[in-house]
């Protein structure tokens, strides 16, 4: 017996030890990707931008949020902060004689499309060259292309150039399946959330302003378009019906493209350009390698003492968040508290990219925005997405700027309570029964519907907040509250419909607000800080493991991922919300 308890100890002092390496191997790993030590460019290079991975507006320093568990391989994401940083970096570098943009897709909102595309135009006044090629194009990617020098395209391939389509899902029939109801309380004859809840298809109020942002969004991406390829609207409106760059002889005819090339043939081009020898290979510099690159002197921030700090507000509006893949009121209020009470920090700029959500955690945001207000300038710049709750919390600012695809507005409110007595009763053979001690004790339980009462304490809540949503929009854009009710009542505007009703101050990105900002304080030399401040690597690394789960099921699901994610949140999303109406895939 001895003898077998010394076995059986042994054993698991051996389990313990390997699974001890094993744990220290793997966060060696991963520990590894976070890396980054600074490393100059050779001379005579090409930046070579690949944009096929998902773009987020800050990168993020937890090698575990891009980890995918199914092939043990990091899919690194790229932040829209470093993005547009290596391209200004790029412009200056004497080592980087162009761009090669190798483009399919771009997995960004059009908004984010149109603050890089900004940089690249600022970046070609350098003189330097810009090289697109691509087997295939998505709309998006080529709208980046249409800034380049010349753009090229696989023999082939194809640029997918139709026109916009927005595309909502309908939930109603599967959740009657299941037997759920998803009784929704809302005010504003535009505040459709919900509808995907209860209606099969658009109301008329929903497809009225849909149409008219999407309008609005294609009007800004053919007139872009037109200015670089020296092409007229009516020119392309009429390819874009016909799908004339179906083929790329098509492509080439109407004056999308420069020519028809293999990738071979492109290296060619671009040994030509930088007068390399046939044998020579182009020294392409990726975005990994050159977001290791040394900044140029005059973008150092040695000497440079006042700041501007950049908090950063991305994703749905929570209460609680333990990363930047969601808008936490507890992160981004300390994060304006700390830039508020730091006297080196000059002047704030918030940037928002949210749908919305939780009322109250916008409320609290707001609070924070107000009281910096009050001490030095805070000027909101506007990412794909600041609508409902987004909008909320950045009505009082100094100054928004946003892109003229930005979606904004929706400055309404609604409510959802599940119904779920049906999917109990009848589907699961569960039953409920319950004691009270007061008639609204329990008022909001998912076992049994709202009845009258109810359903009008709800719609009071609801309708207050819509009062005070209105009055603080009032208040911080300096119109009358009559005139904020008719562009409200829960309408989504494009960034152009929103400048011109006074909803935004003017167009820009990031970087844009960043100057107005320091034009505001009066500075002309800073530092950028970032905030909320990114935990350390290992933290992050543990905190990471909890949404293990998640991770698998992306990696498992695929593109089905989103839906999966809707049918969560069609019983998560319960409460007052200030929340965009609906989640709409825009291609």
């Amino acid at each position: 017996m001895k003898q077998f308890f010394k076995f059986l100890l042994a054993s698991m002092v051996g389990v313990f030890l390997t699974l001890l390496i094993v744990f220290f191997i793997f966060f060696g790993i991963i520990a590894s990707l976070g890396k980054s030590d600074p490393k100059p460019v050779a001379k005579n290079s090409v930046y070579h931008l690949e944009l096929n991975s998902e773009i987020i507006d800050r990168s993020s320093d937890n090698p575990l949020d891009n980890f995918n568990f199914m092939s043990l391989s990091s899919t690194k994401t790229i932040g829209l902060n470093d993005l547009l940083k290596n391209i200004r970096k790029a412009k200056l570098d004497e080592n980087i004689e162009g761009i090669f943009l190798d483009l399919s897709f771009t997995m960004a909102g059009w908004a984010s499309m149109y603050e890089i595309r900004n940089e690249l135009l600022d970046f070609k006044e350098s003189g330097k060259f810009i090289i697109a090629y691509a087997d295939y194009m998505t709309q998006g990617a080529y709208y980046l292309a249409s800034v380049a020098d010349e753009v090229y395209l696989n023999p082939q391939g194809i640029i997918d150039f139709r026109g916009l389509n927005a595309e909502v899902v309908f939930l109603k029939n599967m959740l009657e399946k299941i037997g759920v109801e998803m009784q929704v309380i809302r005010y504003g004859k535009f505040k459709s959330a919900g509808e995907p809840f209860f209606r099969e298809n658009l109301s008329a109020e929903n497809r009225e302003q849909m149409q008219s942002y999407l309008s609005s969004m294609w009007n800004t991406v053919i007139k872009d378009i037109s200015e670089q390829r020296n092409m007229t609207v009516n020119e392309l409106t009429s390819i874009a019906d016909s799908f004339q760059t179906r083929t790329p002889e098509g492509a080439l005819e109407a004056g999308m493209i420069d020519g028809i090339a293999f990738r071979d043939e492109i290296m060619d081009n671009l040994k030509s350009r930088l007068e390399l020898e046939d044998k020579k290979e182009v020294n392409l510099v990726n975005f990994a390698q050159y977001n290791k690159a040394p900044l140029p002197d005059s973008m150092l921030p040695i000497g440079k003492r006042d700041k501007i700090a950049v908090i950063y507000g991305y994703g749905n509006i929570v209460m609680e968040s333990q990363n930047d893949l969601s808008m936490g009121a507890d992160r981004i209020s300390k994060a304006l508290r700390t830039a508020r009470k730091d006297t080196t920090v000059k002047a704030i700029v918030f940037r928002v990219n949210s749908p919305g959500g939780s009322a109250l955690a916008s409320e609290i945001m707001l609070r924070e925005v107000m009281l910096a207000v009050d001490e030095k300038p805070v000027v909101v710049s506007m990412g794909d997405l600041a609508a409902s709750g987004g909008y909320y919390v950045a009505c009082y600012a100094s100054k928004i700027i946003a892109n003229p695809n930005t979606i904004t507005g929706s400055i309404g409110v609604f409510g959802i309570v599940p119904n779920m007595k049906e999917m109990f009763n009848d589907k699961l053979g569960i039953t409920f029964d319950n004691v009270k001690t007061n008639e609204l004790a329990d008022l909001g339980s998912v076992s049994r519907p709202l009845n009258r009462t109810e359903k009008q304490i709800i719609q009071g809540q609801i309708d207050r907040i819509y009062e005070t949503f209105i009055h603080h929009v009032a208040e911080g854009r300096g119109l009358p509250v009559a005139a904020v009710d008719s562009i409200a009542q829960g309408r989504v505007w494009s960034g152009v419909d929103a400048k011109r009703i006074g909803l935004i101050d003017d167009f820009g990105g990031l970087n844009y607000a960043i100057e107005q900002a320091a034009e505001l304080a009066g500075i002309e030399k800073y530092r950028i800080v970032e905030y909320p401040e990114q935990k350390p690597l290992f933290e992050q690394i543990m905190e990471g493991f909890g949404s293990v789960e998640a991770r698998f099921m992306k990696a498992r699901l695929g593109n089905a991922y989103p839906i999966y994610q809707k049918m969560q949140q069609a019983t998560e999303n319960s409460g007052i919300l200030m929340r965009m109406p609906y989640d709409v895939q825009i291609d």
